[in-house]
């Protein structure tokens, strides 16, 4: 059996190798011993504590537990990075917003607290970044899809649940929601004489 320090020298191995979020479940299938959620969760304190100070850090996400760099140090790895980070309109920032702080919501929803239109490639943009997904269905004539935000979104903000939910000018830092107004939106009123138009666009 496994003393303590070798148990985290394990799970950090793991971590640091993982490309996504280990569960505690599958942590746990690390060990040949049956080791309790309890105790894995302290040894993973301890873990975490010991990397304290270091440009890595090791946070607990709404898919798990995982190594990632400080956000104060992400400054210095772009310069590594030949491709610049993706910015994202504010169309896409105010839609993201709503989803996140009303979910689920329609696309009616959206628009009615935005007064203007929700281009498709909006909703795409964020379906394409894995933010938010279709979890249902309005039980209403058409039918309307519901989105609501995923773990990835939580993941990418560094939050286990939406009860963590930053206020709304974090969310645009974090996430780097460049300040821009989508071109194609219009209000409803305008849409509605310019349909043709808007049913290209889509």
């Amino acid at each position: 059996m496994l003393n303590p320090s070798e148990a985290k020298t394990v799970l950090e191995t793991a971590l640091l190798a993982a490309q996504e979020p280990l569960t505690l479940a599958e942590l746990r299938r690390l060990f040949d011993e049956d080791i309790g959620a309890d105790t894995l969760r302290r040894l993973l304190d301890e873990l975490r504590e010991a990397w304290q100070g270091r440009g890595v850090e090791l946070v607990n996400l709404a898919s798990g537990w995982r190594f990632q760099t400080r956000p104060e140090f992400q400054q210095y790895l772009e310069r590594l990075s030949h491709d610049k980070p993706p910015r994202y309109s504010r169309a896409v920032m105010e839609t993201l917003a709503i989803i996140a702080y009303r979910q689920p919501v329609t696309r009616g929803d959206i628009e009615g607290i935005r007064g203007v239109t929700v281009s498709t490639n909006v909703i795409k943009s964020l379906e394409a970044r894995g933010w938010i997904d279709t979890v249902g269905y309005r039980d209403v004539p058409g039918r309307p899809a519901l989105y609501a935000t995923t773990k990835t979104f939580l993941d990418d903000l560094g939050l286990r649940s939406l009860q963590e939910l930053p206020p709304l000018e974090q969310i645009s830092s974090t996430l780097d929601l460049a300040p821009q107004t989508q071109p194609s939106e219009e209000p409803p009123a305008a849409a509605e004489t310019a349909a043709p138009a808007a049913a290209a666009a889509d």
